[in-house]
């Protein structure tokens, strides 16, 4: 062993070892329980930071102690390879995003090698490999068969002078984020999933327990997220009859404005109504509207999704049309109003004021009338501010509402839908928040749509024996539009169906459809001739998912459906893609900012800047070390490139090693929370290695000498084993509950426990033991050292490599104590502490409490009134 602790040579040799023995190959094996363990795939971006060290040592440690265990254990690792940010890269360095995409691969895996994960890269996958999305298209056609898969027209946000389309977060005030210009909303075709078709079953595997597929591995809130977008609402859909006709004399939607709400019990007290801007009844008001129509065209510059329009600033214009309220016969306004959806239901709203708070601000702005219909006993209704306490159903009651009155709100929906379907003007209804998924984009970079269009044919899909359909990789977006609309080699083929001149689809898949299956790619990513095979069947459905949080909802419900629909076509046979779900915490660290007059931010890096701290530690300012001139702390935030707040694992692993780098970010805190990045706790990581090394430097050939056999041991041997075994039962507890932080903790004060014995002469196998357990319990968060240590220390000659040792039992027959300490106290007071046998009765230990001089000192002569005994802990002398 080498005196001093040097982590790049023992790293090295670990890995080196490691891969000489192509150690993380897996391979299905029935006679080994399975456990499929994996990190969801990354985006190559190009760097590592602490942040991905952290996501992916949780996996690392869940692999190597289940692998302990007897566990045949997979955990590969991918890309995410498709997508927009490759294409923007692509246009600032003008590569074409191929070459950006592979380039980042490389960079990213040789930063992940000094890790020393266990990946098993022979099951590597990248999704904008041709023999991976050939499976998209081709599982794109069988749904198409089904009529899983349809195309309708989608509104967008359409750049006007890049010429494509922009996704949500790319409109900033109303403009693209590269051009400036204005963005418009337009209507094109588009495929989707139709995903609304296992809303059900979707839904019962997150909300119902007694459900047969239901998730229960899964974390509650993630269960509750998915819940709220699949969105069960049942209700009322019915009609505000009209006569309202077109330019040809005919009635606008059959003279019917449907809305759908939950409330039918508040219908009488609708005011107003509300039709988005591509509503027939807001075009057919805008045609002889100037005013009106500017109106609709400010509304086509803002969002498209419910979570935009619920942040943004409630307007409205009046159309000047009236439609008839079903029950009270009486004439309710027609409003445009910016924030309802054409998408969601029927692109149209009541407005009831007094009991729904959007409509409530939408009133007030207006002043539209406002019409109390639910009431509370006791609560006084205010037109001064919202108050949301009509929805306590458990009390309101309908008032000022007719035949109405005094039902509470179930009976009234049902006593409503009764009174609207002796008119036939609607019934019941359940509806849904989810839509079926839009996965068409007008970009490049991604899976081609297999299919072709023929000016006599239509759209026809590509052969199955012609897929896959391969995207050209040596094109180099500039901004324009979809290069794939200049591409003619790609463009023009010829028509499947008739042999006529003919143009492929240029519209490719959402990168959502990538990440929807590649988990099950895994399990047999070489597969020529199906999608899955029968590995999949041995692997899936996955053991343990692991990821963030902010992919509870589309990742997961998009590979969920998938799941199914993989399920209905016969190419498995689960039902849920995951078993268990954990969502790890984010790594946080300071971030520094100086803004220019513009507004505009340049983020500075850890490294750039020099901080002041308070006395207590705590940073108060900042300079930048170019110029010394202040810059502005940001706070702590989450590691992000696009804050510069990253910390760099090369830079960590150059310093202290890989193990350090492993150890702290696991012990920064429980693995479900964030935790704040510390330069001092990275120090303090690699000053326990180093004691650690240091101990088995110092005691080797004690340990290598010793024998297995605990006889004549000493009273400290005996202590040091219970304590041992102790610690071992916690550690494996934390194990199972992916508790890593205390897992790190266990182990250091298991070194503490063996430092601090007061061992003698015949106490060596004691020492080993507890080493050897130590060492192994280490080993999957700090692989190299351990496995330094076992090696030199000779344990592999006693349990094989530490790869495959065996994970240590806790001996119950070293828990047993002969003696116990108990705490005592004299008038509640502690004066010290007695030893009893482990067995002692309660008049035992009441005898040796009052025959201690301590208790006899501080009782003062005075006689006990009573000796309170708490098993196990203490003895209270009352006097």
């Amino acid at each position: 062993m080498n005196e001093k602790y040097a982590p790049n040579e023992i790293e090295a040799a670990a890995r080196e070892y490691w891969n000489s023995r192509d150690a993380y190959r897996v391979v299905e094996d029935q006679n080994k329980p399975k456990f499929y363990a994996c990190s969801m795939l990354p985006y190559p971006s190009g760097k590592l930071h602490m942040g991905h060290v952290r996501n992916y040592t949780i996996n690392d440690m869940l692999t190597r102690q289940l692998r302990m265990k007897g566990y045949n254990v997979l955990m590969p690792m991918g890309w995410d390879a498709f997508g927009l940010p490759a294409e923007n890269a692509a246009m600032d360095k003008n590569v074409a995003p191929a070459q950006w995409t592979r380039d980042n691969i490389a960079d990213m895996k040789a930063q992940m090698q000094p890790l020393g994960l266990a990946f098993d890269w022979t099951r590597e996958v990248a999704t904008c490999d041709a023999s991976y999305y050939k499976w998209n298209q081709w599982f794109f056609l069988k749904m198409l068969e089904k009529g899983v898969v349809y195309k309708k027209t989608q509104v967008v946000n359409w750049d006007p002078i890049d010429q494509t389309v922009l996704a949500n977060e790319q409109v900033v005030d109303g403009r693209g984020w590269r051009s400036g210009a204005l963005v418009e909303k337009r209507e094109i075709p588009g495929y989707y999933f139709a995903i609304t078709q296992y809303a059900d079953e979707l839904l019962a595997n997150v909300a119902d327990p007694e459900a047969p597929g239901y998730l229960s591995g899964w974390p509650e809130r993630v269960r509750l997220m998915q819940e709220h977008w699949i969105g069960k609402s049942e209700g009322v859909r019915f009609a505000f009859p009209h006569s309202i006709t077109n330019a040809a004399g005919e009635l606008i939607q059959d003279g019917r404005l449907f809305v759908f709400t939950t409330r039918a019990d508040t219908i009488m007290g609708v005011t107003f109504c509300a039709v988005a801007p591509e509503h027939p009844l807001a075009a057919h008001a805008a045609a002889g509207n100037p005013t009106l129509q500017a109106f609709i065209e400010e509304c086509k510059a803002g969002g498209t999704t419910e979570a935009e329009l619920a942040t943004q600033e409630k307007k409205g214009q009046r159309t000047g049309l009236f439609v008839t309220h079903p029950l009270t016969g009486a004439q309710v306004e027609v409003w445009v109003g910016n924030y309802v959806l054409m998408s969601y239901g029927d692109g149209a709203v009541m407005g009831v004021p007094a009991h729904d708070e959007r409509d409530f601000a939408f009133a007030k702005k207006y002043g539209i009338a406002i019409q109390q219909v639910i009431g509370v006993e006791g609560e006084t209704f205010s037109l001064g501010a919202w108050a949301d306490w009509y929805g306590d159903k458990q009390r309101a009651v309908c008032i000022n509402s007719g035949e109405l009155d005094g039902l509470p709100h179930k009976e009234a929906v049902s006593k409503v839908a009764e009174l609207i379907g002796a008119k036939g003007l609607g019934e019941k209804k359940t509806t849904w928040r989810l839509r079926d998924w839009g996965i068409s984009r007008q970009r490049y970079w991604g899976t081609p749509i297999p299919i072709i269009h023929c000016p006599d044919c239509g759209s026809v899909p590509v052969p199955e024996q012609d897929l896959p359909v391969v995207l050209p990789e040596d094109l180099i977006p500039d901004g324009s539009g979809n290069p794939l609309k200049k591409c003619a080699s790609f463009l023009n083929v010829a028509c499947p169906s008739c042999g006529k001149p003919a143009q492929r689809e240029t519209d490719t898949m959402d990168t959502f459809v990538d990440s929807a299956w590649y988990y099950m790619r895994y399990t047999c990513p070489d597969a020529t001739d199906s999608m899955v095979d029968a590995r999949n069947d041995y692997w899936s459905p996955m053991d343990q998912y692991i990821g963030g949080i902010e992919h509870a909802v589309l990742h997961l419900l998009y590979a969920r459906f998938w799941t199914k629909a993989m399920r209905d076509i016969g190419l498995v046979k689960f039902d849920e893609p995951f078993t268990k779900l954990f969502t790890q915490g984010m790594l946080l660290n300071e971030s520094f900012y100086r803004e220019d007059a513009s507004g505009k931010k340049r983020w500075f890096y850890p490294s750039e800047v020099n901080v002041q701290f308070d006395d207590k530690g705590h940073p108060i300012g900042a300079t930048a070390k170019d110029d010394g001139l202040p810059v502005t702390l940001g706070g702590i935030e989450k590691m992000s490139k696009s804050k510069n707040n990253v910390v760099e694992p090369r830079d960590i692993i150059e310093k202290f090693g890989a193990d350090t780098a492993r150890l702290f970010t696991m012990f920064a805190g429980p693995p479900d929370q964030s935790a704040a990045w510390s330069d001092s706790g990275a120090e303090g990581a690699y000053r326990y290695l180093r004691r650690l090394w240091a101990f088995g430097l110092k005691h080797q050939s004690s340990i290598q000498a010793a024998g297995t056999g605990f006889e004549g041991q000493s009273t400290a041997a005996q202590d040091l084993r219970r304590e041992v075994h102790k610690l071992l039962g916690q550690i494996s507890s934390d194990y199972q509950r992916l508790q890593y932080n205390t897992v790190v903790s266990g182990a250091m004060k298991l070194l503490n426990a063996l430092e601090d014995a007061k061992l003698q002469a015949g106490d060596a196998a004691a020492l080993r033991e507890g080493t050897g357990i130590l060492l192994r319990a280490l080993y999957p968060v700090a692989p190299h050292i351990t496995h330094g240590l076992w090696q030199a220390l000779g344990f592999e000659a006693q349990f094989g490599d530490l790869l495959d040792a065996p994970w240590p039992l806790v001996d119950e027959a070293a828990l047993v104590q002969d003696e116990i300490e108990l705490m005592l106290q004299v008038n509640g007071k502690l004066r010290g502490a007695i030893k009893v046998a482990a067995g002692a009765d309660k008049a035992a230990i009441e005898a040796a409490a009052l025959a201690n001089e301590e208790c006899i000192k501080f009782s003062e002569g005075r006689a006990p009134k009573k000796v309170i005994v708490v098993p196990g802990r203490l003895v209270n002398v009352v006097v």
